[in-house]
């Protein structure tokens, strides 16, 4: 065992965080800690490295074992580089290099005994050199960086330049190359993206130590905790398992305290009715009997009503009006701050009723482009048009969307002033802001607390195309799961970026991976991307590298992949990359037939969408024929319109199949 926790309590006047925990980690053993925000993580993790005391309780370490802590707020010697500030873990190792070559100078221009003293000098260097791993240690840490998202060109950046985010993952790296026996990290994905991510999963699941997490990355917590530690209105439960198993065991004990805690009630109300009864009896016997029993309800314990799940928080998402079938367009659009391109020539359009994800690595424009899609930022070149009565809500990771110098009651009174107070008091509640919650001024709130406001205001706007930046950030596993809900019953169109997978797979019906500077398309959640992800790659670098003007089959497959113009062209380019991708192995005779088959499949596919956007878009005028008033009077009128659309169901039907053998 390295870490013992027996007793833990902790309170802030008459708020008791911590009540009793009590908990240990093993030798090797990969734990997490979970719990809504304000459950107490952080401050547990504060006591157990003695940055606060505890009230009572103690917290024992194994003799000789050493632990490193990351905070959210990861700490670094802004004079350095970044370079520099990891290599400072190595310092011995460097001093020992260092010391080697002096030596091996030395030895050059000595003799006789000088000379057996510096070789047995040497000796000794080179082999704590070699304990110490001296001749790994710098590609190691070329690994870490890398792993953690820096380019080699970012190495001699100073840390004084940095992004909070750069600088956490500066002192995530830093962390990891001390190799204490006990790594301790506080929310250590909310700066990196998805290859990151994924870097550090297999990272800490091949560590030699133990592992203490506090995170809200469900993805994460279910590949790397064996064990989860749950903290509760300040009590602690231990579960072992991942997320997931942690999750539906915990739904069970949730569901059984419920059932015991309502069979309780049941016979208190039973014994209060028989109580009530031999009272009203009025006789000796009877009330000594009602004593009686009175006695032993008061001696009762009384179960705690379990709480509901996900029963805090209220979000429903309803769009005031339904848009047109085409939502966004987006056109040959750039972006380049300087020297420095994001991206060039993207194209793509977002049809009703899709929940698109883009996904990629930070820094490439993921932000910036939704910023243009919001005229927040100008686009160096392409343009972007918007459907037919689309409205947009806007959900800014920086919650740049609020106003720090008003209250919260103000922030929603002046965006939403038809609002009474007592209206505008149950939206807050229903963000759990209660009481005298409401008129604390925006800058004075946390990060998490800032979402469910931006939520709040997201919620009343009505807006038939969520735009969504981060919108898991500083959310709680409950709040998260709250949002999936409300968005996956959300009728209208969500594009949003995001980082956190498990958010990904449960909301997404397509992603967009921004890679180098055009869009990968993806049919499907983050399950389904992970799964095509290699074959789409390979085939995308393929086209990337085949010159403009070898194959015209190239060029359009590209086209596919970076500009889909519907679900079906979108559908057809994994099919379309992975012929392109094994033309390259053909003869020439073979290609051009492959090419011409290609080209028929790709021609066919088209006219079948032709004809199911035309199809569709009859229904919906027939729709609204059939709404207008003056119509709803004509039965003939009626009737024949509701012929006609029998008719046009079954002609779609046979296209929807034609459609998906074409598509294979």
């Amino acid at each position: 065992m390295i870490l013992s926790c027996q007793n833990i309590s902790k309170s802030f006047g008459e708020n008791t965080v911590l009540q009793q925990v009590c908990f240990h980690i093993e030798n090797m053993e990969k734990a997490a800690i979970v719990g809504i925000n304000g459950a107490g993580k952080t401050t547990l993790l504060r006591i157990l490295i003695g940055e606060m005391p505890a009230d009572e309780g103690s917290v024992t370490f194994a003799r000789d074992s050493s632990y490193g802590y990351l905070a959210q707020d990861g700490a670094v010697d802004t004079t350095r580089s970044i370079y520099e500030e990891l290599l400072s873990v190595k310092q011995e190792l460097v001093d020992l290099e260092h010391n080697l070559r002096r030596t091996e100078e030395e030895m050059h221009h000595a003799q006789g005994d000088a000379l057996e003293d510096l070789m047995k000098r040497y000796t000794a260097f080179t082999h704590a050199f070699e304990m110490g791993d001296g001749y790994a240690y710098r590609s190691e840490l070329v690994g870490v960086l890398k792993g953690l998202g820096f380019a080699e060109s970012e190495f001699d950046t100073p840390i004084a330049t940095l992004s909070g985010g750069q600088k956490t993952r500066v002192a995530l790296g830093k962390l990891l190359l001390q190799k204490p026996d006990l790594i301790i990290l506080d929310e250590p994905t909310n700066h990196l993206d998805l290859n990151a991510i994924v870097w550090l999963e297999t990272y800490l699941l091949n560590y030699k130590g133990a592992v203490l997490i506090v995170s809200h990355d469900r993805f994460f917590l279910d590949r790397i905790a064996t064990k989860v530690i749950e903290l509760d209105r300040g009590k602690c439960t231990v579960f072992q398992g991942n997320y997931s198993d942690y999750a539906v065991k915990k739904e069970q004990l949730r569901i059984a305290a419920l059932h015991a805690y309502l069979n309780q009630q049941q016979k208190i109300q039973h014994q209060e009715a028989v109580i009530e009864k031999l009272r009203s009896f009025n006789r000796e016997k009877s009330i000594k009997r009602a004593e009686s029993r009175q006695k032993a309800l008061d001696k009762l314990e009384v179960l705690e009503r379990p709480t509901e799940e996900k029963a805090d928080m209220h979000l429903v998402l309803v769009p005031y009006r339904t848009s047109g079938n085409d939502v966004l367009t987006v056109e040959g659009l750039s972006k380049s701050f300087g020297a420095t391109t994001l991206f060039t020539d993207v194209n793509f359009a977002i049809k009703r009723g899709e929940h698109v994800a883009i996904i990629g690595d930070n820094g490439t424009g993921k932000t910036t482009l939704l910023k243009i899609l919001n005229d927040l930022e100008p686009a160096s070149a392409g343009s972007f048009s918007l459907g037919t009565n689309v409205e947009i809500g806007y959900y800014d990771q920086e919650h740049h969307v609020l106003h720090e110098d008003k209250t919260l009651f103000d922030e929603i009174s002046d965006a939403y002033p038809y609002l009474t107070g007592t209206e505008i008091r149950n939206v807050l509640a229903a963000f759990l802001f209660t009481g005298d919650d409401v008129f604390k001024l925006i800058r004075e709130l946390s990060g998490g607390e800032r979402g469910r406001v931006s939520l709040a205001k997201l919620m009343l706007s009505e807006a038939n195309f969520l735009i969504l930046d981060e919108p898991t950030n500083h959310l709680d596993i409950t709040s998260k799961e709250i949002l999936e809900d409300a968005l996956n019953a959300y009728e209208g169109t969500v594009l949003y970026v995001s980082h956190d997978r498990y958010f990904i797979n449960r909301t997404a019906s397509r992603i967009l991976d921004l890679t180098c500077g055009q869009f990968v398309n993806y049919i499907g959640n983050y399950d389904y991307y992970l799964e095509k992800r290699e074959t789409q790659m390979a085939a995308f670098r393929f086209l990337q590298a085949t010159p403009s003007d070898s194959t015209a089959t190239a060029s359009s497959s590209l086209e596919n992949v970076s500009a889909p113009k519907s679900v079906g062209a979108s559908s057809a380019s994994v099919d379309t990359l992975s012929n392109t991708v094994s033309e390259g192995k053909l003869d020439w005779k073979a290609q051009k037939e492959e090419q011409a088959r290609i080209r028929k499949k790709e021609n066919d596919l088209k006219k079948c969408e032709e004809k199911i956007a035309a199809l569709e878009d009859r229904l919906s005028a027939i729709d609204t024929e059939m709404s207008d008033p003056s119509v709803a009077t004509q039965s003939l009128k009626l009737q024949e319109l509701a012929k006609e659309q029998t008719n046009i169901h079954g002609q779609l039907e046979k296209l929807y199949e034609e459609w998906e053998e074409l598509a294979q």
